[in-house]
């Protein structure tokens, strides 16, 4: 009966199988994925591999084994299946880790490979390294067996460190710092160094101050502390200053200066620490004297102390005293007493030295104060003390307390700080401020340290742009602006309260009218930091300024401080009209002004006619008189109003002068209308025909009007009366003198006088009108007989048509060529001989003319001009041609030549000679498409000429006539005149290329005596006939033996292109060189063959006998390392066989002599030789010697040891040696590494002990150091061995 399936660790109902198998999977590509990171970074750093291993290792067993627990549908695999995948996990470990490797004879000997102890040439090969299953079995133990050939060297192994033990000793405060306590509470920590110390307690002692060091000793208290304490006192110290470093860029008010030079120097004193050294810290509470009485170490021996007292003061004290006076005096005005006097007060160990500065606008100065002290230190009762007691007794320092006084003087206007910026105690402690007062403007504030006084200028004031010499204008009902500025004020002052007072004007003309306006005061307070203020003055009079105060300083009024503001009085005109009356009416009216303000004006008046609307009109003055007509152009009822008047200071002030009431007749006049040109010159008008000519008159005035004219002939002049004109524009026709009418001429026109209908007439002197009387009408027609109206020209070229014309130009002749849809064109022509330029070809017709002056009419028989064009050059295949012509592409197909022979077609060519041809030529290519090549041009003089074509590469060419010119048509001026593609003349030929054959390369043929002529490698490229033109082939060769001048030739068909030698009827029979030649080639076309490269067209081919190998020295020992040296006779390469303690190997070799580097003991036997690619295989049975191994030498059987010893104590240091005796070993002292396992550093002493018989050696040292082994010999070899020079060795045989 099956058992039951066992139910996963997590059950479904938690987390469904999928979700299981999703999240599981999930961790083991996170593993994988990070194992891959892991993997890179050790290749970085090959030391951390073994660590990295190891850590996989326990990842992937855990990983495996929890699967397993979990036991996950689908994933729930037999134990059998979770150590193989354990196992397999484990092999992907070592592979990435470096714990296995694939090349396990080449890789397992790492560092300590012979390889690596005999650096050869790369020429040389070598022997296999020998491979042991202990070394098989090492990388599978992943590091649970040491390997250290993969690592060091393997013959000299192990190292002896030899250390004397360090002295223990303490220092108190060993930068010699300074200490002092703020405060009563505060609190300061002093280092002591402890060199090569373990410590286990201390005991200080501490003397008050101020007491003599020789009556002290009942005020001394003793202090023990454990190392426990010590050590919390110093943790809790350290854990503070890191707390503090963040928020350093907040200092806390309560935090002193001291806290920071502790901490700067706890961080010198670590960073400039041995590894031997470490620093410790005392809390001191109080002030006194500290002395180190003595400090022990865990093994119960006493440190030396060096410098074990330090004295511990009150901090040194320095601040402003307050004072009442220098308070309420911070900000001061110029002209105050200016000498403030400050008391400072000073706490601190005597002699107190202050460093103290003054700014004053900027300006920085520095004092310094030394030598503070006073001598109340000595007891009351004592008057006169005894010098040598005073001189024998020491006293402890102690502190004192004073005030010093300091009288500053504030004189100019400025900004004063004074600051306290350190005080230095007698012991050396220093107490900075901490206030920055670098920048040059500072505010006013005030602290312990610091006094700032501010001295400000008074300020001074007056009017802007006013005085009573300037008085401000003031419109009537405005506002006028006074301006009043601040010409010395400082800016801490403002704002400033500015007193000012009206006091209207007195003045006899102004009284009447200011009985109503009062005096007054007021008080005005400027804007912020502004130092104007303007006031508004809407009344006429004197404002005074009477004086000014600021926020702290009164001030000084300047001239001028009356401004004197005078109204303006609104502009007036007295007005005069007067009637202008000419001939029996009036005309206009005009008007006589005074006008009264302040020029320039402006007069606005309003002219209405009838009922019409009235219109406004302006006109402006310089001056206050002035005269103003109007005379209207039409007659009618006006009225003529003045409305307003505007000066310099007003606008359109209303005016109530008086009107006028007219009715206007205006004088009548004439004039030739603007229709006969404009300008005062004489008009003129052309007639063609008919007896009369219109003349357009203009009319003014009142009508109907009789105008007079005069019309001047050539020999009479003739007055005419026309009456009753009822229009202003009227169309008169003047008829034509009798002397000009038939056979034409010129006459003028003169208007005389003009009557309106009041029977008023006026003279008119006005230009007249000239009229041109024309009685010949133009003509136009082509110049030429019928046969001589016609020309050719070429495509594009401008053709000038001859043209005769009659009248007056210039002309405006209409045309059209006949068949182009007859559209009429227009020419402008200025000659009467002109030509009609035209570029297209047909037929030309005149249609009409037009002179300047008249409508012509043309010639009936000269109306038409024929133009043609000359034909375009043409080129055809001559029918001698032997070609057959393709309807498919339109092009001629020539039969086909072979490559290189000389070949042409003739072309037959219409047109006018010389001719010019250019042509395209093009080759085909193997995969469709062509490639064009050349486009040359070429020259003919006849119809029939010559085009040669291109042979002289293969394939097929396509000729292509793309443009032809000929003497009309040169090919220079027509560039773009391209033959239609469907127009032009294609050809092609097929031209074959000729057969050749040549060898793929030249290397030489190796062949064993009476081998056949056959390939003996189908992968090499030697011997391989490449063939080129169309198959199959006929290749014809010749051998050649050299040495019996024997010559054999074989013809061979081929079907392909290439062919690789094969003849198994040629056998070599002798031996020596022999060459090959390839005689001649066919192939389909019959084209004759193409001349070959000589260098490719033979090829050598060896026949050589067996090979041998001989030996450059005959010895029956040798060290592994050492090279053999063999002579070897037959063509290269050489193939050697041998063999190694039974184990059989083969090796190439190419030049001759042959050298292989031993590296394995043994037996070493030559068996055999080859040459010729492994053939022509000779026996050997008389090589043989024996390889012997290289000695080794450890010390301390191949470990390392650190031994620390004491003064007077020896250290034994044992040599293991390894080989066949008598032995010789050198052995070497350094000095040992600070750091353990690191490198020895300077060689001390060397030694060499020879004749040892042994194979382990001692010696006894009290000495300091590392010994290690540097050289060894045994009977036969030595290590490290002499390098060969493989070099000279070479140039010896």
């Amino acid at each position: 009966m099956p058992q039951p399936q066992k139910q996963p660790l997590i059950p479904e109902k938690y987390l469904d199988a999928p979700s299981q198998r999703l999240y599981y999977l999930s961790l083991g590509l996170l593993c994988q994925a990070i194992k891959l990171f892991d993997f890179l970074i050790s290749l970085a750093s090959p030391s951390e591999r073994l660590t990295i291993c190891t850590k996989w290792l326990f990842v992937d067993f855990l990983y495996c084994f929890l699967l397993s627990q979990l036991r996950i549908p689908r994933l729930n695999y037999s134990k059998a299946s979770v150590l193989l995948q354990i196992c397999l996990l484990w092999f992907l470990d070592g592979i990435m880790f470096g714990g296995i490797s694939l090349n396990a004879p080449a890789l397992f000997s790492g560092g300590g490979s012979l390889s690596a102890i005999f650096p050869r040439s790369p020429d040389i090969p070598s022997t296999p390294e020998p491979f042991s299953f202990y070394d098989f079995v090492v990388p599978f133990t992943f590091g649970l067996l040491s390997q250290t050939a993969g690592s060091r060297d393997t013959h000299l192994l192990g190292q002896h460190t030899v250390r004397m033990s360090p002295i223990s000793t303490a220092q108190l405060n060993p930068q010699a710092i300074n200490f002092c306590l703020p405060t009563p509470t505060s609190v300061v920590h002093v280092p002591i160094l402890l060199n090569n110390t373990n410590l286990s307690g201390l005991k200080y002692s501490v003397t008050p101050l101020g007491y003599p060091t020789d009556v002290a000793h009942g005020k001394v208290e003793l202090v023990e502390i454990s190392a426990k304490d010590i050590k919390a006192i110093s943790q809790a110290f350290r854990d503070a200053l890191q707390q503090a470093r963040p928020s350093r860029l907040g200092i806390p008010e309560d935090r002193d200066e001291y806290d920071d030079d502790d901490e700067s120097h706890e961080q010198t004193s670590h960073s400039m620490l041995q590894k031997s050294q470490s620093v410790v810290y005392l809390r001191l509470t109080r002030p006194g004297t500290i002395r180190l009485e003595h400090v022990l170490d865990v093994s119960g021996v006493e440190a030396r102390l060096s410098h074990s007292e330090v004295v511990v003061v009150p901090c040194p004290e320095v601040a402003f005293v307050e004072d009442v006076q220098s308070t309420n005096d911070t900000i001061r005005c110029a002209g105050q007493d200016s000498d403030i006097k400050l008391m400072i007060d000073v706490r601190g160990v005597p002699p107190l030295s202050i460093r103290w500065l003054k700014t004053i606008n900027g300006v920085r100065e520095q004092f310094l104060v030394e030598g503070i002290e006073t001598d109340h230190r000595r007891g009351s009762g004592d008057s006169h003390p005894d010098p040598s007691k005073e001189v024998s007794e020491k006293r402890n320092p102690s502190s004192l307390a004073l005030k010093i006084p300091l009288t500053v003087s504030l004189d100019e206007p400025g900004t004063y700080v004074y600051a306290l910026e350190e005080i230095t105690d007698g012991v050396g402690n220093v107490v900075h401020s901490g206030h920055d007062l670098t920048t040059a403007n500072q505010s006013i504030s005030k602290t312990k340290t610091t006094r700032s006084f501010v001295v400000l200028k008074k300020p001074a004031i007056s009017f802007d742009h006013c005085s009573t010499d300037a008085p401000t204008p003031l419109l009537i009902g405005s506002e006028a602006t006074l301006s009043i500025k601040a010409v010395e004020a400082d800016d801490f002052d403002a704002p400033w309260e500015v007193y000012v007072k009206y006091q209207p004007l007195t003045d006899p003309d102004s009284v009447a009218a200011n009985k109503r306006l009062k005096p007054w005061k007021k008080t005005l307070k400027t804007e912020g930091g502004r130092r104007e203020l303007n006031v508004r003055a809407s009344l006429p009079g004197e404002y005074t300024i009477a004086g000014i105060k600021g926020k702290w300083c009164s001030g000084t009024v300047l001239a001028p401080y009356t401004c004197t503001v005078v109204e303006r009085p609104l502009p007036s005109a007295e007005i005069e009209w007067k009637r202008i009356h000419e001939c029996s009416g009036d005309t206009g009216v005009s008007a006589s002004l005074i006008l009264r303000g302040t020029p320039p004006f402006q007069v606005h008046y309003r002219m209405q006619r009838d009922n019409e609307p009235p219109r406004e009109f302006s006109k402006h003055f310089t001056s206050s008189r002035g005269e103003l007509t109007l005379q209207p152009e039409r007659s009618g009822h006006y009225i003529f109003t003045f409305v307003h008047l505007s000066d310099a200071n007003y606008r359109k002030v209303e005016l109530h002068g008086p009107s006028i009431d007219q009715l206007i007749h205006p004088l009548a006049s004439a004039d030739f209308s603007d229709v006969h040109g404009v300008g005062r010159s004489k008009k003129l008008i052309s007639s063609c025909d008919g007896d009369a000519v219109d003349v357009h008159v203009d009319l003014k005035g009142t009508g109907p009007w009789n105008l007079n004219l005069q019309i001047i002939g050539p020999h009479s002049a003739e007055t005419v009366l026309i009456t009753g004109i009822e229009k202003s524009r009227e169309i008169i026709s003047i008829p034509i003198p009798e002397a000009v009418r038939k056979s034409g001429g010129t006459f003028e026109v003169d208007l005389v006088s003009v009557e309106d209908a009041y029977k008023c007439k006026r003279s008119i002197s006005v230009p007249g009108v000239v009229v041109n009387v024309k009685r010949v009408r133009p003509t136009a027609r082509f110049y030429g007989s019928t046969q001589e109206r016609h020309m050719t020209i070429t495509e594009g070229e401008r053709a000038s048509l001859p043209l005769r014309l009659t009248g007056d130009g210039p002309w405006r002749m209409k045309y059209r060529r006949i068949g182009a849809d007859d559209k009429v064109m227009t020419s402008r022509l200025n000659s009467p001989n002109d030509y009609l330029h035209v570029t297209e070809k047909g037929v030309y017709e005149i249609i009409d003319i037009i002179d300047s002056q008249c409508s012509g009419s043309t010639v009936t028989d000269a109306t038409t001009y024929t133009v043609d064009w000359l034909p375009r050059p043409v080129a055809r295949l001559s029918p001698a041609v032997d070609a057959t012509y393709d309807v498919h592409n339109g092009s001629f197909i020539l039969r086909p030549i072979c490559e290189g022979l000389n070949d042409h077609v003739d072309l037959e060519l219409t047109g006018r000679p010389p001719f010019q041809i250019m042509y395209n030529v093009a080759q085909g290519h193997e995969l469709g498409g062509t490639q064009l090549m050349d486009q040359p041009t070429f020259n003919s003089l006849q119809p029939r000429t010559r085009f040669q074509l291109h042979t002289s590469s293969p394939g097929r060419m396509y000729y292509e006539v793309k443009q032809i010119g000929d003497s009309a048509y040169p090919l220079a001026k027509h560039a773009n005149a391209i033959i239609p593609r469907s127009q032009r003349l294609l050809f092609e030929q097929q031209v074959s290329m000729r057969p050749s054959a040549h060898f793929k390369n030249r290397n030489r043929m190796t062949y064993c005596l009476y081998d056949a002529f056959v390939p003996l490698d189908s992968t090499s490229a030697d011997g391989i006939i490449l063939l080129d033109g169309s198959p199959p082939f006929t290749v014809t060769l010749s051998i050649k033996n050299l040495a019996a001048s024997q010559i054999k030739t074989e013809s061979v068909v081929v079907s392909s292109n290439a062919w690789k030698i094969d003849l198994p009827s040629y056998s070599f029979m002798a031996v020596g060189a022999h060459i090959v030649t390839i005689e001649s080639v066919t192939d389909a076309s019959n084209c004759a063959q193409s001349t070959s490269d000589p260098l490719y067209s033979s090829i050598w081919v060896d026949v050589a006998e067996t090979a041998a190998i001989i030996p450059f020295e005959r010895r029956e020992d040798i060290c592994v390392g050492g090279i053999s040296q063999f002579q070897l006779e037959g063509i290269p390469p050489w193939t050697i066989g041998y063999r190694i303690n039974g184990k059989s190997y083969t090796q190439e070799a190419k030049v001759s002599p042959f050298s292989l580097l031993q590296q394995q003991p043994g037996e070493f036997t030559v068996t055999h030789i080859a040459h010729q690619q492994k053939m022509c295989k000779a026996v050997v049975t008389d090589l043989r010697f024996v390889v012997h191994p290289l000695p080794s030498a450890q010390v301390g059987h191949g470990k390392r040891i650190f031994q620390d010893i004491h003064e007077g104590d020896q250290a034994e240091i044992v040599f293991t040696l390894i080989g066949e005796p008598p032995f010789t070993f050198t052995y070497q002292r350094s000095e040992p590494s600070p750091k353990k396992g690191g490198k020895p550093g300077k060689v001390l002493e060397t030694h060499t002990v020879s004749r040892v018989l042994t194979n382990e050696y001692s010696i006894f040292s009290a000495l300091e150091g590392t010994w290690t082994v540097t050289s060894i010999s045994d009977r036969y070899c030595r290590y490290p061995p002499a390098q060969p020079d493989s070099s000279v060795e070479r140039q010896r045989h």
